[in-house]
């Protein structure tokens, strides 16, 4: 049996409230309130596996076929990222974002509840169904984390408080989120020959995947031939985040998106 979202949405909901809240509030016991906040935090993005788990188990497959499972798999990986960096590089600001966005997402698909059902259409009965979509997820969370910091040297740079090592760290998530998002054009292109007998058909759906390829590899050739910019490069990265979203959630919307091979998604 699928366990209930809207009572895992509340669990989760309150887990991350609560921890953010405990995390930021200037309170006595610094250490006591950090040390639980951690722990409600990572509670409620385990809740949150532990649910696609739950999903993945009950319909016995992948659970990728359209934009709600794949916006919850989004929302595990945003919440991920987020840990990552506040744990590993001392970055407090980040969870704030990273669990907003992340609880954005849980909030559209408790909006739009998903039927749920077992069945994949042949062109999912592949192979290539599974790393594709999950390589591209995990590459668009690494993207989203390198537009909050973009972000966060934005702000810098209007207060006068951007400090260099913004850029450096934009660098770095993007140089990895970009490798993802090339293994995961790959084995869409491989999956495409797979299903329909052609690599490449510029479906609007690749199309889009393509430009928003194209735009990362922009701007880390931008940041080899002009190391000292520093605005031109936190605009490259919001331009490439928006129109990232475009691929994901925006093209289902186009009219060229009605005969669109990837109409599964929506």
């Amino acid at each position: 049996m699928i366990i209930n979202y809207t009572s895992t949405f509340v669990i989760i909901a309150s887990c991350w409230i609560a921890g953010l809240i405990l995390l930021y509030l200037p309170i006595k016991f610094l250490s006591v309130k950090k040390k639980v906040a951690n722990l409600l935090l990572i509670t409620g993005a385990a809740i949150l596996l532990f649910y696609i788990g739950n999903l993945w188990f009950v319909l016995e497959r992948p659970p990728f076929k359209t934009l709600g499972e794949t916006r919850l798999w989004y929302a595990f990986f945003l919440a991920g990222i987020g840990l990552i960096l506040y744990f590993i590089r001392k970055m407090s600001w980040v969870p704030f974002f990273s669990m907003s966005f992340a609880f954005l997402f849980l909030i559209i698909n408790l909006i739009h509840p998903e039927n749920f059902d077992k069945t994949l259409m042949p062109a999912l009965q592949s192979l290539w169904f599974v790393p594709h979509v999950i390589v591209y997820i995990f590459a668009y969370s690494l993207l989203f984390a390198s537009t909050i910091v973009a972000f966060k040297g934005l702000i810098g740079l209007y207060k006068k408080t951007y400090l260099p090592e913004t850029l450096i760290l934009a660098d770095k998530i993007v140089f990895i989120g970009f490798g993802f998002l090339t293994f995961g054009l790959l084995f869409g292109a491989l999956w495409a020959k797979e299903a329909w007998g052609n690599y490449w058909t510029w479906d609007p759906k690749e199309t889009w995947s393509f430009l928003t390829w194209l735009l990362y590899l922009i701007y880390i050739h931008y940041r080899h031939y002009y190391k000292k910019a520093v605005k031109s490069p936190l605009f490259i990265l919001t331009i490439a985040f928006i129109i990232l979203l475009i691929c994901w959630f925006g093209v289902n919307y186009l009219p060229s998106a009605a005969n669109s091979v990837h109409t599964y998604t929506n």
